[in-house]
């Protein structure tokens, strides 16, 4: 039976879409994640939702405890990990507002601990497809339903933040093929293959990057608003979609047993 994780960020991780809602405090072999556990149901199914930032967004990037976040959820039974991030537009036709759904990430973090495997056994996990196909079709297929703006198998390029791009990275960011920017989406990903989990991310735009010469610097201010605005699309999303998710067989959750070496 499925059991799906929730990895929330500002304002994503409302605990009142949950039926019946208890929170639980947790550690694990990496610490102590990010927030405690609101452990519930939505349409039956049961749902664990975390706080990436922490309740309060006082978690910056780079202390993000991705490893003890991932852990926390598969010691709790999820199958499924659906998370939330917001993002910078790396291409005009991606608006403030739009919703994606990537199909690929690039990574420019340099200081995570990306792996579960760093002492006793080494493990080369395939990333070849390393967002859901499944997750993702049906995520999409609920954004077409209630017509909410989206894109679909775009990249995603994990920064390492705090600080935004300069306009020559951003720049060159696209030169690469990226179409949003973030500082989340990398080794949650990654660390949620491991673990034997399917995973996709929703990012939302919420504004353009500093590529264009035209547009103001982007802010923290801007941001927030932009989010604010669209955070019901995202949760109803979620709402929609957890029923909706069946214990499939899936890729995602086999490709740990040939990675492992030893």
């Amino acid at each position: 039976m499925s059991k799906i994780g929730i990895i929330g960020g500002s304002g994503l991780d409302d605990p009142r879409i949950l039926k019946d809602a208890r929170e639980i405090n947790v550690t694990t072999p990496f610490g102590v994640p990010s927030s405690p556990l609101t452990l519930g149901t939505i349409s039956g199914v049961e749902v664990v939702l975390l706080s990436r930032h922490g309740r309060k967004h006082t978690i910056m990037p780079t202390n993000v405890p991705f490893r003890a976040n991932i852990w926390a959820l598969k010691e709790y039974g999820c199958t499924h990990v659906i998370a939330s991030s917001a993002c910078g537009s790396l291409r005009e036709d991606i608006e403030p507002g739009h919703l994606v759904f990537p199909s690929q990430f690039i990574d420019r973090t340099t200081k995570r601990a990306a792996t579960f495997f760093d002492q006793d056994r080494v493990c080369h996990i395939s990333m070849e497809e390393p967002f859901c196909p499944q997750c993702r079709t049906l995520l999409a297929a609920i954004a077409t339903e209630r017509n909410f703006a989206h894109h679909v198998d775009r990249t995603v390029i994990t920064i390492e933040g705090p600080r935004f791009s300069t306009r020559a990275e951003s720049r060159m960011f696209r030169s690469w093929g990226a179409d949003v920017i973030n500082m989340s989406t990398v080794p949650e990903v990654v660390l949620a293959r491991e673990a034997g989990m399917c995973y996709q991310v929703i990012a939302m735009a919420t504004d353009y990057d500093c590529f264009m010469d035209h547009r103001d610097n982007v802010s923290w201010e801007q941001i927030v608003r932009t989010m604010t605005a669209n955070v019901e699309k995202v949760t109803q999303i979620f709402v929609d979609a957890i029923p909706r998710l069946p214990d499939w067989q899936c890729a995602c959750r086999e490709a740990i047993h040939s990675a492992l070496v030893g």
